[in-house]
C-alpha cells in the first residue's frame, strides 16, 4: 500500500492510429473509446466501430490499489464491428496489466496499457511526450514492479454479457465519486471503492481507529435499526456518513453521502457570532449599569475572553511616559484565561518607538485592526509576543473623541489561531462600548470635580471642604490629636475688585490660591469658601504652636506684591483660627468659630490671625442667620424707608427728603444698616433691595405731592453694586414712569469712593440720567481722597458734607478750613451744599457763617417714619 505521494501507481493509455501517437493520463473513473468525436478517447481510423469499447477502472481487491477492465462494445450492450484483441488473442472483457497491448480489430490503432510508480502527479500529468514515455518505461522496467503482481479473479460471467448487465457494470460502485466502504463484523476492512482509497489512504490500515470507522460495530450492536446516518470529523473536514446493516452477509456498509465542512464551519461561526452578540450585549450592559468604571471594565473583559474563547483580553491606555513625557503604551486591564499567567509587568510603559510598537501605533491610529499569528509579524514584535507566549493576536483601535487613546486586544496562546471576520467586528464593537463608558467616566469625573472644586482657583469648595473635614475629625478623635480650621478674608479686595475690574479681581484670586497652597503643610487643604474667602484645614495637630507657624508663614506669602496686568497690588489678609476640642467639636461648630474669631481679627486692625475663645463667640453676632434671614427681608415685608429732612439754613424750612432703609426683624428688631447693607451688597442681594428702596420712595412722594403737601425733592442712595449696573438708567426711567413721579423731583446720590473708581463710567451713566432730568448728588464727600477738580468733569447737582468733618468742626481748626473750602470751591462750581450730621447749635452757626445752604441731623430731625414725616410736612416743617 502507498505511504505517500511517490508510491502511488499512475496509469497510462498510449494510442497510436492514423494521426499518430498520443499520451493519456487515466485519473477518470470510466472512459468510452470510438471513432465518434463525443467519446472520452477518439480513435482515429474508419475502421473502428462508433462506440468501440468501455475502459472501466476497478478496485483490486484486497487492497487499496485500482487498474482497468476493457469491455468490447458500447455502454448498451452493443458490441463493435471488428473486435478487440488483447495480446493478439481476441476477447470481450479483460482486466489490463503494465505492458499489455490492445488492437482495436484491424491493426490500423493500437493502445499500450501502462501502470508506473515512484512518480509524481506533476511529472505524471506533464509527461505527455513519446520520449517521456519511453524515459518513464525505462525507469521502470524492473519486472518486480508492484502492479505487476497484482492479480484479478477471472469474471466468466462477462463474456456474452447482456446489454443490461453492461450498463449495471458501468454504474457499479467503482464509478461512484463518493467513497464507499465495507466492514465485517470482525471489524476488517472488506471493501473500498476508489473514491474511498483515494478519500482516505490510510483507512485500511488504520481500521476501526480511523474516524470513519470509529464505533461503527458497537453502534449497529446497540441500534436496533439497520440503517442510520452520522456526522464524522475526520482531520478538519467533516462528513454526513450513512451507515446500512447487511444482516445477510453480516456485513457493514458505509456512504460518505456528502462533505459538510463548510456548512459546519458556517454552523459553528454563527454560533460563535451568536455567543459574540451575547457577550457584547451583557458587557456594554456592565459599562452602562456599573457605577465603578475599573469594576466595569473588568466584568466586560472577562465576558468577551469567555464568549471568543481566548487565553486574554488586553485593555492598553496611550499615556505619557512617567519619565520621559513621550507617549507611551501601558497595559491598563488584562483578563486571563484559568490556564494562563497575566502579563502585566511585561506591558507597561512601552515607548512608542520601542519592541517595534511604532507600526502598532501607526495602523491602529489610521483606525486599522492588527490581526494575525506571532510567526508572521516582525521579528522585534515576535520576541515581544513570544515572551508572553502569544501565538496569534487581534487588535482594535480605542478612539474618543475621534482621537486614538489605546487598543482592545484578543490572544490566544495555545493555538494559531486565524481571528474571523465576527471576531474582529464584535472586538471593534466592544472597543466603541468601552470608548463611550471612558466618556461617560470622564464627563462623570468632570462634573463631580466642577461640583466639589472652585472653578476659578481648582481649589476645593465648600461641599468638599466640608467633607474633608468630617472625614479628617474622627481620625483626630481617635488618635488623639487635634486639628484646626483657619478661615482667610482678604483685606480691602473688593476695593481692588470694584476699582480695576473683576477680570483683575479674578486673576488675583487665583495668585492667592497658589501662595496659599505654598505656604501649607503636605497634608494640609485649603478651599474656597466663596467670594475672597478661604478656609483652611490643619489636620494632625500637637501642639498651638505649629497652628501659629502656618498662620505666619500665610501671613508672610502676603508681604510681597502682586503683579498682575501691569497693576502692583499689595494684598493683606485676616485670618480667624478654631482649634478642634469642647468648645467646637463637630466640623459646623468649628466653621463657625473660625468665622467668628476672622471677625475679631477684622477688628484688631486686620493682617493678622485671632483664635477663637468662648467669650468671643458671646460677643459676635451670627452674621450667618442675619444673611439667611435677610434672603427673605422682602419677600416677607420686613424691610421699610425711614424719611430725614433736609432743611434750609437760612429759612428753616424743609427742601428736601432722603429716604433711608431699615430692617425690622420679627426677633432680631430693627437690625441696624451698617450691620446688614454690607451682607447686602456682599450677596448681591443689595440690587433687589435698592430697586425696592427706589420705587418706595418715588411712590411716597407721588403719594405726598397728591395729598397737596409741598414738592419736595427724594434723595435715593445707590449703592456701588447697583450704579454699576448695566441696565440702572432703564430701571430708574421704568420706576420714574410707573410711578407718576417727574424726574427733577428725584436726587440720586452716589459716595464719592464709586464715583472716582471709573470717572469715565460715572460720567456716561451720570449724563444719561441728567438727561433724564434726575438731580444727581455726591454723597460722603471728603472720605474719597479725591478733588473736586476731579468732580467737575461729572454733571453733579449737589454735594454732600460727610459727617466726619462736621463733628469735628468746631475742636479742630484744620477741619473747619477743609469744610470751608469744600464750601467755597462747591458754590463756585455752581453746586449746591448740603452739611450731613448736623446736631449742634454751633456747628449751625459755623456752617450758616460760610453760606452752606441745606443741613441734615438731629438738631432738626432725626430719620422718621412715613406716617411721622407726613405729620411734619402736614404742619409746615414744624
Amino acid at each position: 500500500m502507498p505511504t505517500n505521494e511517490r508510491e502511488k501507481i499512475r496509469h497510462l493509455l498510449v494510442i497510436k492510429d492514423l494521426q499518430g501517437q498520443r499520451t493519456i493520463p487515466l485519473q477518470e473513473a470510466t472512459y468510452s473509446l470510438g471513432r465518434d468525436s463525443r467519446n472520452a478517447i477518439v480513435l482515429r481510423s474508419r475502421s473502428v466501430s462508433r462506440q468501440h469499447a468501455i475502459l472501466l477502472r476497478v478496485t483490486v481487491p484486497e487492497t487499496d490499489q485500482y487498474g482497468f477492465r476493457i469491455i468490447d462494445g458500447s455502454f448498451k450492450g452493443k458490441r463493435s464491428t471488428n473486435g478487440l484483441f488483447l495480446n493478439g488473442a481476441k476477447c470481450f472483457s479483460a482486466d489490463l496489466k503494465h505492458g499489455d497491448v490492445i488492437d482495436f480489430g484491424n491493426h490500423q490503432v493500437q493502445a499500450k496499457y501502462y501502470a508506473l510508480s515512484n512518480i509524481l502527479e506533476q511529472a505524471f500529468s506533464e509527461s505527455c511526450t513519446a520520449e517521456d514515455i519511453s524515459r518513464l518505461i525505462l525507469e521502470q522496467a524492473n519486472p518486480a514492479n508492484p502492479f505487476e503482481t497484482l492479480s484479478f479473479p477471472l469474471d466468466s460471467t462477462l463474456e456474452g454479457a447482456s446489454e443490461v448487465a453492461l450498463a449495471r457494470l458501468a454504474s457499479f460502485p467503482e464509478l461512484i465519486p463518493n467513497p464507499i466502504i465495507e466492514m465485517d463484523l470482525e471489524g476488517s476492512v472488506t471493501y473500498l471503492n476508489p473514491a474511498a482509497a483515494f478519500k482516505f489512504p490510510n483507512l485500511r490500515e488504520s481500521g476501526q481507529q480511523h474516524p470513519i470507522l470509529a464505533g461503527l460495530l458497537t453502534a449497529v450492536q446497540n441500534d436496533k435499526e439497520s440503517s442510520f446516518v452520522r456526522e464524522v470529523e475526520v482531520g478538519k473536514e467533516v462528513f454526513e456518513q450513512s451507515i446500512h446493516y447487511l444482516a445477510e452477509s453480516d456485513l457493514i456498509r458505509t456512504f460518505i453521502t456528502r462533505e459538510i465542512t463548510e456548512q459546519k464551519q458556517a454552523e459553528a461561526e454563527l454560533r460563535q457570532r451568536d455567543r459574540l452578540l451575547q457577550a457584547v450585549a451583557e458587557a456594554t450592559n456592565y459599562l452602562l449599569a456599573e457605577l465603578n468604571y475599573q469594576t466595569a471594565i473588568d466584568k466586560a473583559l472577562a465576558v468577551l475572553g469567555e464568549a471568543a474563547k481566548a487565553d486574554r483580553v488586553y485593555l492598553c491606555e496611550s499615556r505619557p511616559h512617567p519619565v520621559t513625557g513621550k507617549m507611551a503604551l501601558s497595559l491598563r486591564c488584562e483578563w486571563t484565561c484559568s490556564n494562563h499567567e497575566p502579563s502585566l509587568h511585561h506591558w507597561q510603559n512601552q515607548p512608542d518607538q520601542a519592541c517595534g510598537l511604532a507600526r502598532w501605533n501607526t495602523s491602529l491610529e489610521s483606525g486599522n485592526s492588527i490581526s494575525g499569528l506571532t510567526q508572521e509579524f516582525p521579528t522585534a514584535e515576535r520576541e515581544l509576543l513570544t515572551q508572553c507566549g502569544i501565538q496569534s493576536l487581534l487588535l482594535v483601535p480605542l478612539r474618543l473623541d475621534e482621537k486614538f487613546w489605546g487598543y482592545l486586544g484578543l490572544a490566544d496562546c495555545s493555538s494559531q489561531r486565524q481571528w474571523s471576520r465576527h471576531e474582529e467586528s464584535t472586538l471593534l464593537t466592544m472597543a466603541a462600548s468601552i470608548s463611550g463608558a471612558k466618556q461617560r467616566q470622564q464627563v462623570e469625573e468632570k462634573i463631580r470635580y466642577q461640583a466639589l472644586h472652585d472653578l476659578l482657583t481648582e481649589l476645593p469648595n465648600r461641599l468638599l471642604f466640608g467633607e474633608l473635614l468630617s472625614n479628617a475629625l474622627p481620625n483626630a478623635d481617635r488618635s488623639r490629636e487635634s486639628l484646626a480650621v483657619i478661615f482667610l478674608d482678604l483685606d480691602r479686595f473688593k476695593t481692588i475688585n470694584d476699582t480695576l475690574g473683576h477680570t483683575l479681581g479674578d486673576h488675583l484670586l487665583k495668585s492667592v490660591a497658589t501662595r496659599l497652597r505654598d505656604a501649607l503643610r503636605a497634608g494640609d487643604t485649603v478651599a474656597r469658601w466663596g467670594g475672597d474667602e478661604f478656609t483652611i484645614l490643619l489636620p494632625r495637630i500637637h501642639q498651638v504652636e505649629e497652628v501659629v507657624h502656618v498662620a505666619r508663614r500665610i501671613l508672610q506669602a502676603f508681604e510681597s506684591a502682586f503683579y498682575l496686568e501691569g497693576h502692583e497690588l499689595y494684598v493683606s489678609a485676616s485670618l480667624g483660627i478654631a482649634l478642634f476640642n469642647e468648645d467646637s467639636p463637630d466640623a459646623e461648630t468649628l466653621i463657625k468659630h473660625a468665622d467668628a474669631a476672622l471677625y475679631q481679627a477684622k477688628d484688631a486692625g486686620r493682617n493678622n490671625y485671632q483664635f477663637y475663645t468662648a467669650s468671643l463667640g458671646a460677643k459676635t453676632p451670627n452674621l450667618l442667620t442675619i444673611e439667611k434671614s435677610l434672603r427673605h427681608a422682602l419677600e416677607r415685608e420686613e424691610l421699610v424707608l425711614y424719611y430725614q429732612p433736609r432743611v434750609n439754613i437760612a429759612t428753616r424750612s424743609i427742601t428736601g427728603m432722603e429716604a433711608l432703609l431699615r430692617w425690622q426683624h420679627p426677633e432680631m428688631g430693627l437690625v441696624a444698616p451698617n450691620v446688614f447693607i454690607p451682607l447686602a451688597e456682599e450677596s448681591g442681594l443689595i440690587i433687589p433691595i435698592g430697586e425696592w428702596v427706589l420705587r418706595t420712595a418715588c411712590e411716597q412722594n407721588k403719594a405726598w405731592q397728591e395729598a397737596g403737601l409741598p414738592q419736595l425733592t427724594m434723595a435715593v442712595n445707590l449703592s456701588p453694586k447697583q450704579f454699576r449696573q448695566p441696565n440702572l438708567v432703564e430701571t430708574v426711567a421704568m420706576i420714574l414712569n410707573q410711578t407718576g413721579l417727574e424726574p427733577h423731583f428725584l436726587e440720586l446720590e452716589v459716595t464719592e469712593t464709586t464715583a472716582i473708581e471709573d470717572l469715565d463710567f460715572t460720567k456716561t451713566v451720570l449724563q444719561k440720567l441728567e438727561n433724564m432730568g434726575v438731580h444727581l448728588s455726591i454723597d460722603d464727600f471728603g472720605t474719597g481722597h479725591s478733588s473736586l477738580s476731579r468732580l467737575q468733569l461729572l454733571p453733579l447737582h449737589n454735594l454732600k458734607i460727610d459727617r466726619s468733618f462736621i463733628q469735628n468742626l468746631t475742636t479742630d481748626v484744620k477741619v473747619a478750613h477743609i469744610v470751608k473750602a469744600i464750601v467755597a470751591l462747591g458754590t463756585s462750581l455752581g453746586l449746591r451744599l448740603t452739611a450731613e450730621g448736623v446736631e449742634k447749635e454751633e456747628e449751625l452757626e459755623f456752617l450758616q457763617s460760610i453760606n452752606c445752604e441745606d443741613v441734615q441731623g438731629f438738631l432738626f430731625y432725626r430719620p422718621l417714619s412715613a406716617q411721622k414725616a407726613t405729620e411734619v410736612l402736614l404742619n409746615g416743617g414744624s
